[in-house]
């Protein structure tokens, strides 16, 4: 029997710099959930917020203009590092967050993602990477956390 929380109360999203997949996650799980579940995101490494990234996000509705990355440490430092679930989404947050959980009780799950800056071509087809990268995840999203809870029926 799976002993782990269908609903943590709070989770962290990681990739390599923060920057596209990681506030990509967040925004989206958030806004799912927006008062049951405390949901951030880091990188190993500090980036800057991509503006595919946030192009994207604004198709949706959903602004993360203002995300400032972070990297886990400067998560650490300001918050502290309690999560119940550490998603990782790139190879190299994979391995800091099964460092850095060694002796904690969060659970680390590896979500492969593509990274869609490495994407040539025109504006368009960049984008579309990138709406294919949000689309994968919001697909993992809804099916490792359910639909959008409704009211009482």
């Amino acid at each position: 029997m799976d002993a782990r929380p269908r609903h943590p109360q709070s989770v962290l999203f990681a990739c390599g710099l923060n920057s596209v997949r990681s506030p990509m996650a967040e925004s989206l799980l958030h806004h799912m959930f927006p008062s049951t579940l405390y949901v951030r995101s880091a990188g190993v490494r500090k980036g800057e917020i991509d503006p595919f990234a946030v192009a994207v996000m604004a198709e949706l509705g959903q602004d993360i203009s203002r995300h400032k990355p972070q990297t886990f440490e400067e998560l650490e430092d300001w918050e502290g590092f309690n999560f119940d679930l550490i998603i990782t989404l790139s190879p190299e947050a994979h391995h800091k967050a099964l460092e850095l959980t060694r002796t904690s009780a969060a659970e680390v799950e590896y979500w492969p993602t593509p990274d869609p800056t490495d994407t040539e071509g025109s504006r368009e087809q960049k984008l579309a990477a990138y709406r294919e990268v949000c689309d994968g995840l919001l697909m993992r999203i809804r099916r490792r956390f359910g639909s959008v809870p409704r009211g009482a029926d």
